[in-house]
Parts: C-alpha cells; structure tokens; sequence
C-alpha cells in the first residue's frame, strides 16, 4: 500500500501533464487550432514545461519536439520517483528505455480514451458540434484507414472498435517491452 498510492498518484499527474504534452503534439501536427476550451487547456498546462524546451529543441517538419521531450521527461521523472521509492539501487541506467516504453504507453493510452469519446460522441447528437469537430479532426487520422477496410455493418461504423482493440494488442506488447526493460537493470 505505501507504494501503490504514491504509484497511482504519479501515474494520474505523469498522465496528465505527459498527455498534454501528447496531445498538444498531436494537435500541432494535425493543425487543430488551439482556439477552443481544450487547446487553451493544453497550452495552460504544459507552457511551463513545453516552452522552455522550444528555446533548445527546434521543430522538425510539423512536430512539435519539444512537446515529445517534455511528455518523455515527464513520464522519466515518475519513473524516478517510483524508484527512488522503492530503493532502486543501480537501475537507473534503465530509466531513459523504461521512460521511451512508459511514453509509448501513455500514447497508446491517450488514443484509445480519444477513439471511446469519439465513438461516443457519434451517437450523442446533442454534444457541441464545437467538441464533436475537434474529436473528429484527431480521431479521423486514425479511423479512416481501416474504415476502408471495413464496411459499415448495419449501418454502424465498426472502426474505431477495431482500431481500439488494436491498440490494446500494442498496449499488450508494450506491457511485456516494460518488464523487459526494468529486467535490464537487475
């Protein structure tokens, strides 16, 4: 218990700041603009940390780098912590890999919980149409190349379920790549 609470804790704010670090990534790449209540929301809480970071990491292309570091710095931090914690001893040569897969995680995280509350939105007709457009700017990209694949199916869109389930799989094997990582350091 006294390592599970403070485990959680640093999941919930590494998931929270880390995720809107993504997610301000993502945005930058798809164009979204940042006018809405969300985009203000992001910019709120990762300038402190994504600002900084844009005066040494230049942007390539359309992404934004200093927003991947900040959310890889981030989750490198939690993982610090949790170990400093634990006593970790020598493993903290483990933590930039352990870090990479920590990030990967939250990513896969972050795009099945966009997938849900697009899927939801879609059958909310009700919802802002403010809201309904950005969910659908983000989660597009993801959906359209197995829409293609898949037909409707009774007139129901069954790609974002199978690209949920997807990223599952990826969650699945991103589970496994952290144990291995953290096995690095014994």
């Amino acid at each position: 218990m006294l390592y599970q609470i403070p485990s959680f804790l640093l999941d919930v704010i590494a998931g929270l700041f880390g995720g809107a670090c993504l997610l301000r990534l993502y945005m930058q790449y798809h164009r979204v603009p940042f006018g809405n209540p969300l985009g203000r929301f992001v910019f709120a809480i990762t300038d402190w940390l994504v600002l900084p970071l844009r005066r040494i990491v230049p942007p390539f292309r359309r992404w934004d780098l200093a927003s991947l570091i900040a959310a890889w710095l981030l989750v490198m931090a939690k993982f610090l912590l949790l170990f400093l914690l634990i006593g970790a001893g020598g493993r903290y040569s483990v933590l930039p890999i352990l870090s990479l897969v920590g990030l990967m995680q939250l990513t896969v995280s972050g795009l099945t919980a966009l997938l849900i509350v697009y899927a939801i939105l879609s059958w909310i007709h009700t919802a802002s149409s403010m809201l309904q457009d950005l969910v659908a700017r983000l989660a597009e990209p993801l959906v359209r190349p197995v829409r293609k694949l898949i037909p409707l199916v009774g007139g129901v869109d069954l790609s974002p379920l199978v690209v949920i389930v997807l990223l599952q799989i990826v969650a699945i094997v991103l589970g496994d790549a952290l144990g291995w990582a953290y096995a690095l350091g014994r």
